[in-house]
């Protein structure tokens, strides 16, 4: 089955202790073209988001987007030796003293000192938290590729309603073709009877011209290389692996056809049919620049 580009999904985590939310949207692309909004303590981890997308989406323009916040302003991104910090502010507050220093910069000293800040406590939470937003971006993903599925049945029965106006116009111009094979030769033996009377002319000569023509303006092989292709097209929309290349390959195929037909036909009963399968046409190798 078919799988569109164009993918939403929504996931969230809550607990007593913070609020994860990850949305993903995605479109259309010929590779896989990610973009991650994340808050800053998990900026590391932008490779292990990207295998993980690259696991489930495989390829298109994906917008990943990670929200991230405490419940609770308790709990700091760092930790302070709180007595440690003391040691070192009334040290240097007694210095300044000492040689009648301005102390306005000693608590800045202080706080900067070896050993008073830590991010011991912020590594351990982020290791913990990153588990639980790991698992919240796959639910989302996986709520997105859900969600390019559905848009994949719908484009299929688009692509086979598409594709059965274009089989109609292929009966059509299947059935108009002996009619115009007809028109031809009664065109061509009411302009040459008198003359071929009046004139020495090797008649034998003339049906071998006469041949080189029609086989000029058959267009049998045409026809029936493009119900083949249409055939094709339809068997690959039941395929598992992704087949958005290969559908444009074939709808250029099926183009290819239906122009050789309606140049070589020539016949205004067979353009019409032509037109409508030429408009329907267009309308599958928009859609397929969205599959997957």
């Amino acid at each position: 089955m078919i799988k569109s580009m164009t993918g939403y999904g929504l996931a969230s985590f809550e607990d007593d202790s913070f609020v994860v939310s990850v949305e993903v949207k995605t479109l259309n692309s010929k590779f896989l073209d990610l973009s991650i909004r994340s808050p800053k303590q998990f900026s590391d981890k932008e490779l292990e988001i990207r295998n993980i997308v690259s696991s489930i989406l495989e390829r298109g323009k994906v917008n990943i987007s990670i929200e991230f916040n405490r419940k609770s302003g308790e709990e700091l991104p760092v930790g302070i030796d709180e007595t440690l910090f003391a040691g070192y502010y009334h040290r240097y507050l007694a210095l300044a003293n000492l040689v009648g220093a301005d102390t306005s910069d000693v608590f800045k000293l202080a706080i900067q000192s070896p050993n008073v800040m830590t991010q011991s406590t912020e590594k351990i939470s982020v290791g913990e938290e990153w588990n639980v937003v790991k698992e919240v971006i796959h639910q989302a993903l996986m709520k997105c590729d859900a969600f390019r599925s559905d848009e994949g049945n719908v484009l299929e029965k688009k692509f086979n309603e598409n594709l059965n106006i274009i089989k109609a116009g292929l009966r059509n111009v299947e059935k108009e073709d002996p009619v115009r094979k007809d028109r031809i030769r009664q065109r061509i033996g009411n302009n040459f009877k008198d003359w071929l009377e009046e004139n020495d002319f090797d008649k034998n000569r003339f049906e071998q011209e006469l041949i080189y023509y029609f086989e000029k303006v058959d267009i049998t092989e045409e026809i029936v290389r493009l119900g083949t292709h249409l055939d094709y097209f339809q068997k690959n929309l039941q395929e598992d692996t992704n087949q958005g290349k290969k559908l444009g390959f074939i709808s250029q195929e099926i183009g290819r056809e239906i122009n050789t037909i309606g140049s070589k036909a020539n016949d205004a009963s067979i353009q019409k049919h032509v037109i409508v399968m030429k408009d329907e046409l267009e309308k599958i190798k928009e859609q397929a620049l969205n599959i997957l």
